[in-house]
């Protein structure tokens, strides 16, 4: 079964989790269904994949549901293994330290900047968020120079510049303020009225 049927991807287009399966998705040129999610009225087909936790993103192979970002793109490399490029190092140490930042990106990072966005009500809430979000991204910063060599990658908005050329990341990386902007703004008042949890 691995490798064989028809991909379904429920999601938003404006979740970093969902913009990360993506673009293993076309990186690795799988063709795939995207079905905008409205977290505000999550259709069935969503609740039935995944009644557990009832979030995007969830990837629909061949009907059966995969859950969880960093669960579904493993479940990418080991199900399409002669799909290069692979999406963790082949070397157990190297995958595990790969799972290691992932992980510190989305309990530490993703959570300081929803802080900033969306949880901030007064002006000291959002200097505390911002404070927590630029001490999370220190520790990145350093880790990343660690791994990535200076000479190739001088600053880190080049790399956004050459990531965002690329055919994987190409129509998935939203680019649109104004629609990020109503975005904030839809998600702020549905927070409010307890109908999502962000």
């Amino acid at each position: 079964m691995a490798g064989d049927g028809e991909l379904k991807l429920l999601g938003m287009w404006t979740s970093a989790f969902v913009l990360r399966v993506r673009f293993v998705l076309n990186l690795k040129s799988l063709p795939y269904e995207f079905v905008e999610e409205n977290l505000g009225d999550k259709s069935d087909l969503l609740l039935a994949s995944n009644p557990v936790n009832k979030t995007v993103p969830v990837l629909l192979h061949a009907g059966r549901p995969v859950n969880e970002s960093q669960v579904i793109l493993q479940y990418i490399d080991e199900a399409w293994p002669d799909r290069p490029p692979a999406v963790l190092p082949s070397d157990p140490y190297e995958r595990a330290v790969a799972r290691f930042w992932a992980a510190y990106v989305d309990d530490k990072v993703r959570l300081a900047w929803l802080g900033i966005l969306f949880r901030s009500e007064t002006e000291e809430e959002r200097a505390a968020a911002v404070a927590q979000a630029d001490a999370a991204l220190e520790t990145l910063e350093g880790a990343l120079r660690e791994m990535i060599d200076p000479a190739r990658t001088p600053a880190l908005a080049a790399w956004e510049d050459l990531f965002r050329a690329t055919d994987a990341a190409r129509g998935v990386l939203p680019d649109d303020a104004d629609k990020m902007l109503e975005f904030r703004q839809t998600a702020l008042a549905l927070g409010a009225s307890k109908k999502i949890t962000l």
